[in-house]
């Protein structure tokens, strides 16, 4: 062991809080210097935003731990916060205070987010504010600057690619369920990955590959699409952490491409372990009960690799060792942003949605006018002339209009179960020995669309015929067909003009319902 260096175990020192507050632009440069506040989270009037567009900041608490009685310069550790939100204060508390025991002094940061979203975070900014945390570690007088780690979870395994990117100084990470591959690919992996562990049937699964091959950029969000600086993302040592009950990474082809990135940055110095029951944070449940606790041997696991680490020992254990690593899927190497398809959907959703709207405007409105009528005509012994549909068309487009709606509800019932089925596999729960609805569902749509479809061309074949004997379709037409239907002495599909335009929305909204289908693959799985 180097002359000056110590490893301890969890607990050997008692553990002191402090905070400080530094105060960052949305293009992550620090407002200032930090300052001190005192310790209370019921108090924290941090993680507030100010201002708008490149002035906006936000003020961040840095929440330090540091081991009462250790003396020298010790190694740190700031923590980089996975996807939603987090403060300093309800964020990492347990290994953060076991890291600090055994003799790290660790950051824990309230996440950098400004006015963002999950789906807009600005992550190259959020680099720089970890960066920011980083630096306050390294110009203190207990830390060893040359021996500041970070501990990146999730979604900021995107993060700190960019960060390692700007500081090739840090000295080592420890990686908790990292993503690896761009949004699309990683977010289009973990649903497609669930939608096949709960049982759902193919075509279900094909939806997802739909929605992520949608150009999110005609929409504001690049983020889908990152440009990830993976050089320098795996050159300095890493211990990579799975769960074996993880359904959200790629952990197969995740490993195999880190070790890739690594070796080609001359970084032969890798860990990884899985650990049997854990899930996507390492814990044996969920992380947002109180006591929730990691995973066997993690905690330690953790400690000694990092303080073997930046103690600059040589490592005896397994580089590769834990529970089997699995994969069900491979990772989608084919999304990409279809632009045309993108526009295609757009333009037919929200028309979809339009006619609906009008088409169930126009049945009210039909049947505001039977009640009117029927009031206005009780004394009067008139019958309700009704809509004046003729040759059948009127009952064929009531069975037809229920027919298809009823479809497009099971359909998003189906989508529905699938959509909980995997919520609750990511919370941990088995998936169903017998999948159910979400397997049946869309076989039963499919032979119901055909049906419809049939039912359709059959109603515009015979429409098709009744305008013929009509003489419509002559070329020239008959004057006195044309009058005849105007006028509604001779319909081919009403005597009422609101009759015809009933029938004609309603059969343009019921069309694109047809359409809605196929576009998410209802006549091809």
């Amino acid at each position: 062991m180097p002359a000056g260096t110590s490893i301890h175990d969890e607990g050997t020192y008692r553990v002191k809080r402090e905070a400080k507050s530094i105060t960052v632009r949305r293009d992550g440069t620090q407002v200032g210097a930090a300052k001190p506040r005192r310790v209370d989270a019921s108090a924290d009037s941090t993680w507030r935003v100010h201002g708008s567009g490149a002035d906006e900041t936000q003020d961040v608490t840095v929440l330090i731990r540091r081991p009462v009685g250790a003396t020298g310069r010790l190694p740190a550790i700031v923590f980089m916060h996975g996807a939603g939100f987090g403060t300093a204060y309800n964020s990492f508390g347990d290994m953060a205070a076991s890291l600090a025991s055994a003799g790290f002094v660790t950051a824990v940061i309230d996440k950098p987010v400004w006015s963002t979203t999950d789906i807009t975070r600005d992550y190259p900014a959020s680099a720089r504010v970890y960066d920011a945390a980083i630096d306050l570690l390294r110009a203190r007088d207990d830390v060893n600057p040359a021996k500041v780690g970070i501990y990146a979870t999730s979604e900021s395994t995107w993060i700190s690619q960019y960060l390692l990117a700007d500081d090739p100084d840090i000295a080592f990470q420890v990686l908790l369920s990292p993503m690896v591959f761009t949004p699309r690919r990683s977010l289009g992996f973990f649903i497609s990955q669930d939608f096949a562990l709960v049982g759902a049937n193919d075509g279900y699964q094909s939806i997802v590959r739909r929605v992520f091959n949608a150009d999110t950029a005609l929409f504001g969000l690049d983020n889908f699409d990152l440009d990830l600086p993976e050089s320098s993302a795996y050159a300095i040592p890493t211990l990579i952490a799975y769960g074996s009950k993880d359904v959200m990474t790629a952990q197969v082809e995740g490993v195999r491409r880190m070790l890739e990135m690594a070796h080609a940055a001359g970084n032969r110095d890798m860990t990884v372990r899985s650990y049997p029951v854990a899930n996507h944070v390492l814990r044996l449940g969920d992380e947002a009960q109180t006591g929730t606790k990691f995973a066997d041997a993690y905690v330690d696991d953790v400690i000694s690799w990092a303080s073997g680490t930046a103690a600059g020992l040589d490592q005896t254990s397994e580089r590769v060792a834990g529970d089997t690593i699995y994969q069900s899927i491979a990772v989608p190497d084919d999304l990409r942003p279809r632009r045309s398809l993108t526009v295609y959907g757009v333009v037919l959703h929200a028309g979809m949605l339009l006619l609906l709207v009008a088409t169930m405007l126009a049945w009210l409105a039909a049947l505001a006018r039977r009640i009117a009528f029927r009031l206005r005509a009780r004394n009067r012994g008139v019958a309700y002339p009704g809509l004046g549909f003729s040759h059948g068309f009127g009952n064929a487009l009531v069975t037809l209009t229920i027919t298809t709606m009823a479809t497009l509800l099971l359909f998003a019932a189906g989508l529905g179960q699938v959509v909980m089925a995997v919520v609750r596999l990511a919370w941990g729960a088995a998936p169903a020995e017998e999948p159910g609805m979400i397997w049946w569902s869309w076989p039963v749509i499919e032979i119901v669309c055909t049906l419809v479809v049939w039912a359709w061309s059959r109603v515009f074949a015979r429409l098709i015929e009744v305008a013929a004997e009509r003489g419509v379709l002559r070329w020239p037409p008959r004057r006195e067909a044309i009058h005849g239907i105007v006028t509604g002495r001779e319909p081919v599909l009403a005597s009422t003009r609101f009759g015809r335009v009933l029938f004609w929305i309603t059969a343009a909204a019921m069309l694109h319902v047809l359409f809605f289908f196929a576009f998410w693959g209802l006549f091809v799985y």
